[in-house]
């Protein structure tokens, strides 16, 4: 039973990479991209009046899927610290509430409850179906890379947020003061003006045009400094990302190094940079020009240390 529970842990986790691991990698990916597809399909009321059953059939069957996989993951997650702790509820405890295992949860909950509760109107709930989008993040950087780049940055996030509450405030003061008295219906005070504003930075125009010579004046302004913080907002997340995927990179290369350091790479080294590599969502052919040119660096440093020992 202990065997049978860490492989499907291995299996599930990626520990493994095989083609039963790649399978159940690519089944589950698929399965979520049709039901994000059937969700969006069934909003069209003239699609949803003609393939409700089948609909309804595919949701079935996924939510089974995805049952089983959540129910399976809290059950393997037991061998994760058992070996090193002997416990093994906290394996199941750290899924369970990590935020994969909200997805996992939050992505099948809406069918039981209507279950459960027939007579009443759980369709907003429904919107929790749309949760298992993110369940392909399991398989991808990308949204753990951003996050990490937002949370490297967060000061610079900080200083751009309140650059924008402080001209929000100003503006939305200066514009109610020239226009409120001649749109009083548009702007009858400084929070329904912070609100155009907000909408005018985002959308750009809040649907109602000043009149006054200084309140077109302060939306020209309004214009060019919303395009000014969103440059600035981009340009940093530009930056941190760009600067995590190399911080990523080098992290490998490191790894890389130290696993050619004696001329060797053992199973355990190999298996630890084919988990790093998927972790890091790294295509075969970058990892090979990292490992080539470890290689050729390692080479050169040995044939330039040849003379030296000869001598």
């Amino acid at each position: 039973m202990k065997s049978i529970q860490n492989s499907i842990y291995e299996l599930l986790d990626g520990s493994i990479h095989n083609k039963a691991a790649r399978f159940c990698e690519i089944f589950i990916a698929a399965v979520v991209v049709l039901n994000v597809l059937a969700i969006i399909l069934e909003s069209v009321h003239e699609l949803h009046e003609a393939y409700e059953y089948y609909f309804h059939i595919f949701d079935v069957a996924s939510v089974m899927i995805f049952t089983a996989e959540y129910l399976l993951r809290v059950w393997s997650y037991g061998v994760k610290y058992e070996a090193s702790h002997g416990d093994t509820w906290r394996g199941r405890k750290e899924y369970i509430f990590s935020f994969y295992g909200f997805i996992d949860f939050f992505g099948t909950v809406p069918f039981y409850l209507q279950l459960l509760m027939p007579g009443i109107d759980l369709r907003f709930l429904r919107l929790f179906r749309l949760m298992r989008i993110f369940k392909l993040s399991r398989y991808n950087s990308a949204l753990s890379d951003l996050a990490e780049a937002v949370k490297t940055e967060r000061e610079s996030f900080t200083s751009a947020m309140f650059l924008l509450l402080i001209s929000c405030l100003l503006c939305s003061s200066l514009i109610y003061i020239a226009e409120g008295h001649l749109q009083p219906d548009v702007f009858p005070s400084i929070p329904a003006t912070m609100k155009w504003y907000l909408l005018t930075i985002i959308s750009g125009w809040g649907n109602v045009d000043p009149v006054s010579v200084v309140g077109i004046v302060l939306v020209v302004l309004t214009q060019v400094l919303g395009i000014a913080l969103a440059a600035i907002l981009t340009g940093v997340v530009a930056t941190a990302y760009t600067t995590q995927v190399e911080r990523r990179e080098v992290m490998f290369e490191s790894t890389i190094r130290e696993a050619l350091a004696d001329g060797i790479v053992t199973e355990a080294e190999r298996e630890n940079l084919e988990r790093l590599k998927k972790q890091f969502g790294m295509s075969d052919e970058k990892v090979q020009a990292i490992e080539r040119q470890v290689r050729e660096e390692k080479m050169a440093q040995q044939d330039k240390s040849l003379p030296n020992q000869l001598a």
